[in-house]
Formats: C-alpha cells, sequence, structure tokens
C-alpha cells in the first residue's frame, strides 16, 4: 500500500500521499489534497488515493471546477438520455452551479455537499424560501450520477457525492377515488370531447403522456390490444413526442369493453371533424386524441380539463397522476394478481408495484387468511 499521511492545516484536514516515482521525469512524486472538514472525510479519501496508486489509476491534478465539468457532462449526455431527462439534467445543474459551481472538481468533499443540501432545504428557492427534500434529493441524484461519470473517467479520484447523505424523504400520501366516485367522474365526463381519453386512463392507469401519445396505429380494437410505443410530453414548453418513460414501459396491454367503445365512439368524432375541416386538418402523426383541427392535445389543458369534470361530477379533487393510483389501488383490492397490475402500469419489477402500494397490503393479507380459513375450516 502506497505511504500516506493525514494533517491539520489551516483547521481543516488534509492528507498526502506516495505516488511513486514519475516515468517523466524521473523523480518521487506526490499527491496533496485538502480542506476536508473532518479527519474521517480525509482518511476515506486517502484510502480511495491509495487504492488509486496501488492499481496504476492515480488521478492527475487539475484545477477544472464543477461548472466547467458540468458543460462538459451535460454536452455528453444529450446523446444518451431522451429529451425530457436531459432537460431535467439541465434545469438541476443549474442548482447545483448556484452552490458549487467554483468550487474544484477534484476538491469536493461529502461535507461540503451536504452542506450545500442544507443551503438549498433553508433558503434554495429564488424568493429565499427552501426547496423540498423531494427535490433536493433529485439534485443529489443528479450530482451523484455526474460525479460517477467523472470518476469513471479518470477527473476525479473518488466520487464524493455517493459518500454524502441526501435528505430523506417521505413517501407521500397519494389521494385515490373509490369505484364509485370514479364511476361519477366517467359518468359527467360523458359529453366531454375527450371522454375516451379519461376512460382509457382509468380503465388502465396509462400515464399521461401515454394517452396523449398514442396513435390508431397502436391500437387493435377488434383484438381489443393496445401498444404503448410514445409518449407526448412537454420538454422546456415545446410539446415533444419520446419514448416511454423505460424500457418496460413500452409495453402491450388488454382493453376492456367499455374503452373499446369509448374509442370506436371517439374514432368517429374525430372522422367528423376531419371531414369539416378538409384540408386544414393537421393531425400528422395519427394521434388518437387531438383538438377540433387535429391538433396534438397539450398535457397542461389535458390536466386542466381533468380538474373542470371532476368539478363538475363533484368528487374529490385529486391530480390527473392520482387515477394511476386509483386503477392500481382498486385491482390489487379486487384481487387481481400484483403481477399483473405492475405490467398494465409499465413498472421495471414487481418489487416497485408492491412497496409503492403498500397500503393495499393489510386488506390483501386479511382476505388471503380468511381464504385459508374457508379451505381448512369451511364456511
Amino acid at each position: 500500500m502506497a505511504r500516506g499521511s493525514i494533517f491539520k492545516k489551516n483547521d481543516r484536514w488534509a492528507f498526502r500521499v506516495d505516488a511513486g516515482i514519475s516515468t517523466v521525469t524521473g523523480k518521487r512524486r506526490q499527491m496533496l489534497r485538502q480542506g476536508f472538514k473532518t479527519k474521517r472525510e480525509a482518511e476515506t479519501a486517502l484510502a480511495a488515493a491509495q487504492q488509486s496508486v496501488e492499481h496504476g489509476t492515480m488521478v492527475s491534478k487539475s484545477t477544472m471546477n464543477v461548472d466547467a465539468f458540468l458543460d462538459q457532462w451535460l454536452a455528453s449526455q444529450r446523446g444518451r438520455l431522451k429529451s425530457s431527462t436531459h432537460h431535467s439534467y439541465v434545469i438541476t445543474s443549474k442548482r447545483i452551479r448556484s452552490g458549487l459551481g467554483h468550487a474544484q472538481l477534484q476538491s469536493l468533499t461529502p461535507m461540503q455537499i451536504e452542506t450545500f443540501y442544507s443551503e438549498l432545504l433553508d433558503h434554495g428557492r429564488a424568493d429565499g424560501t427552501g426547496l423540498s427534500p423531494k427535490t433536493v434529493r433529485n439534485t443529489h441524484t443528479v450530482l451523484r450520477k455526474a460525479l460517477s461519470d467523472a470518476e469513471r473517467l479518470g477527473l476525479v479520484y473518488r466520487n464524493a457525492a455517493a459518500s454524502a447523505r441526501g435528505p430523506s424523504v417521505e413517501r407521500p400520501e397519494f389521494a385515490v377515488w373509490s369505484s364509485e366516485e370514479a364511476r361519477q367522474f366517467l359518468a359527467a365526463a360523458a359529453s366531454n370531447r375527450l371522454h375516451a381519453a379519461f376512460v382509457l386512463l382509468t380503465m388502465t392507469g396509462m400515464r399521461r403522456g401515454e394517452v396523449l401519445g398514442v396513435r390508431w396505429r397502436d391500437l387493435d380494437l377488434d383484438a381489443r390490444k393496445m401498444s404503448i410505443r410514445q409518449t407526448l410530453t412537454v420538454v422546456d414548453g415545446t410539446l415533444t413526442i419520446g419514448s416511454p418513460k423505460t424500457s418496460k414501459s413500452k409495453r402491450n396491454i388488454e382493453l376492456n369493453g367499455t374503452t373499446v367503445t369509448a374509442l370506436r365512439q371517439h374514432r368517429r368524432r374525430q372522422r367528423e371533424d376531419q371531414i369539416a375541416m378538409g384540408s386544414d386538418w393537421s393531425n400528422e402523426g395519427d394521434l388518437v386524441f387531438t383538438d377540433e383541427v387535429g391538433l396534438p392535445v397539450r398535457p397542461e389543458w389535458f390536466s386542466k380539463e381533468f380538474g373542470r369534470v371532476s368539478t363538475a361530477a363533484g368528487v374529490p379533487r385529486i391530480r390527473l397522476h392520482d387515477v394511476r393510483h386509483t386503477y392500481a389501488t382498486i385491482a390489487l383490492k379486487r384481487g387481481v394478481h400484483p403481477k399483473v397490475v405492475s405490467e398494465m402500469l409499465g413498472h421495471s419489477t414487481i418489487a416497485i408495484t408492491l412497496d409503492l402500494y403498500s397500503h393495499v397490503s393489510p386488506s390483501m393479507a386479511r382476505d388471503a387468511t380468511d381464504l385459508m380459513e374457508s379451505e381448512y375450516v369451511g364456511d
């Protein structure tokens, strides 16, 4: 193991490690890093540096700051990420730059990063108020990924964000409708031109962008099947067609009779709109859900329309995304196998479904207990 030492310097901790003989100058090299708030931080960094020396992966000293690195990193990610994801990284990076942009990349410490998170929680907004723990947690996720790539590329000898702790986030309790409330909503939406979209949303648990991005070619109404292959979202104010959230989100789902009937009625109405508009019809993307002239339905307008119909139905106001939670909750309570629910929702694993809807587990457990009792004891 390469020799190293830890010492105090200007009220902070530092370390020095023997990096061996330079093949260029023939002289012995040393790596010096300083600015650690605690001795433990310096010890952890020293151990990582010693490992890099032993494995011949020692990082060359650089004065690159976090701001310059993020410029290069974001440019390298553009072709690897969905446009919406890349845009969210750009927004999050602005937050990171505000507190850590001028810091040297190789000098970042976990304590420095955690202090930055605390500042965001206290007064991270433009008006001086604090950001939510979830937003700061998302910031931590992006920074950790960026520094992981920096470590892989040999720009830093360790990922300081991997040792830092982001704020804990309590999972919010989402609101859901009962079966009766869902029926009230659909009844109130019967005359709405987007009635079929609301039926699809309620009966399948699809995401908003998936519903608005579905094309007629993705539907086989005779076979009562549908493929989810694209989404319609807004990126930096612009409507964008993109791929579903994850690879598992690209999926085939079964449609029930009510949904098929609603879609057939919707198709007739859309054809009437197309005939009325003639050459001014604008639906070049084969989208199922459009406005009167064939233009895509903007997601934010769809959410507002959902709110208006909810109010008219006299049901509790919930977020449009909570209809997805409503579908899953009702399906699980009705005994639909969690694997089926997971596949309908497009979750990457059944574990995500079970964890997200753990509030349903007690009633499922009681039903299972009662079932076994009836099997062994009798009714």
